[in-house]
């Protein structure tokens, strides 16, 4: 097992990822891009614990896509869900396995899975996306002599030293990608890691899914009856995309639409506006039913809709006028902000974490203190304030921006470029 020294605190990472890792802002999309023209004719096995939405999944997808595309073959190991018909669909092969379990004795045996999968399907690259699934490939990489990818999907954090330990198998393999420079800053800060170890490699949007061009009114009409909200053009409509967790800030915005109805009622202005919060609850029934008994509390029924998982993000997007991210803890990246951007859409989000690196404050949306109501309720304030053609200029510099720097096609390109070196 490789060995290393562990930094004394992680603390580094909250002042700021210039301090921490010594990336300058002009460095941090310094990110490798483009891939030689060899054939790729090798076996990767990606390993993630499941397949159902969010960002490690997605990107995964990409993945496979890109792998397949340039010539090699795309295996993944996973509990299963409902993206793995995507991996199918891409070119890819599924193989179930309880790696989600972060019960030890099944980490151990996911050990010897993994062997038997990457000797009889002749795996050339193993990369993980997370941390239990991270040691039973670590040791399975080490008795079969494979390379060992990790990308860091979120900047974990260690509050004693077990869960320091824990987290480490990210970082003993041959490669630690780090999906933005706030993450390869926390990843410094815990760990003694080489830089030349560490790829800063920043996810991305699919710039033909997430096209406004691409979207038809058909769509976001089919989309809003399943909702049950009315199509209003005179409303300001906002979305919050993500799952139903605390930390994700739907209280927050929920907070902020009060205090903005709040104003309105008290001047005797009526206040057209809508908000969707789109994202599954996943088993926190409990949080999602303090959410409505907020948003009935503060009178905001009328404005504030949950409606569960959306299958068709782009048009949820081009429905919005515009798209918050309001978490309370630090976006390891925040594919949210890429994707409406990619859309031409400004963004609202927590100043922190990656939203620094992925919104330009006053550019391409607006940066907010986390978990402060009242900045945020004054931020969408001042975006209902634009005309139509301010927020589209917003919008469009967004999207430019996207386009060169955020694309899921840059992120697939620097990645396999990664495996090729890694493999040279």
């Amino acid at each position: 097992m490789k060995r290393f020294r562990a930094f004394p605190g992680v603390k580094a990472q909250r002042r700021g990822v210039q301090a921490a890792s010594g990336i300058s802002p002009k460095d941090r999309c310094n990110f490798p891009s483009g891939l030689s023209r060899m054939p790729f004719d090798k076996t990767v096995l990606q390993v993630i614990p499941e397949l159902d939405a969010g960002g490690a999944e997605r990107t995964t997808v990409e993945m496979t896509r890109a792998i397949v595309a340039e010539g090699g073959r795309a295996l993944v190991a996973t509990k299963g869900g409902r993206l793995a018909p995507d991996i199918k669909a891409a070119g890819g092969k599924v193989f179930p396995m309880p790696v989600h379990s972060k019960n030890p004795f099944v980490i151990w045996a996911n050990r010897k899975r993994l062997i038997d999968l990457i000797e009889k399907e002749k795996v050339d690259i193993i990369h993980v996306r997370s941390r239990a699934p991270a040691w039973s490939a670590l040791w399975a990489a080490e008795a079969t002599g494979k390379k060992l990818v990790a990308t860091y999907h979120g900047a974990y954090g260690a509050t004693n030293p077990l869960k320091k330990l824990y987290n480490s198998a990210m970082v003993r393999g041959d490669l630690v990608i780090a999906n933005s420079a706030f993450t390869a800053a926390a990843i410094r800060a815990a760990y003694e890691v080489d830089w030349a170890k560490i790829k800063i490699i920043p996810r991305g949007a699919d710039l033909e899914a997430f096209d406004p061009a691409g979207v038809q009114h058909a769509r976001i009409d089919a989309l809003t009856r399943r909702w049950g909200v009315r199509n209003d053009v005179r409303s300001f409509r906002l979305l919050l995309p993500a799952r139903l967790t605390p930390w994700k800030g739907q209280s927050v915005a929920i907070e902020a639409i009060g205090q903005i109805a709040s104003a309105r009622r008290a001047s005797g202005q009526r206040l057209e506006l809508q908000l969707i919060l789109a994202g599954d609850a996943q088993g926190r029934t409990k949080y999602a039913e303090a959410l409505r008994r907020d948003i009935e509390t503060r009178g905001v029924r009328d404005m504030v809709h949950l409606v569960g998982h959306c299958a068709d993000m782009p048009a949820a997007i081009a429905w919005a006028d515009a798209v918050l991210s309001p978490s309370t803890r630090p976006e390891a990246f925040g594919r949210v902000a890429v994707e409406a951007g990619a859309m031409g859409k400004p963004v609202i989000a927590a100043d922190h974490g990656g939203a620094r690196e992925t919104i330009e404050d006053g550019v391409t949306g607006f940066l907010t203190p986390p978990g402060d109501a009242k900045a945020l309720a004054e931020a969408i304030e001042k975006l209902m304030a634009l005309d139509a053609v301010a927020r589209q200029g917003m919008g469009a510099r967004a999207r430019a921006r996207v386009q060169r720097i955020y694309s899921s096609e840059a992120m697939c390109r620097s990645t396999m470029a990664a495996y090729t070196e890694l493999t040279a």
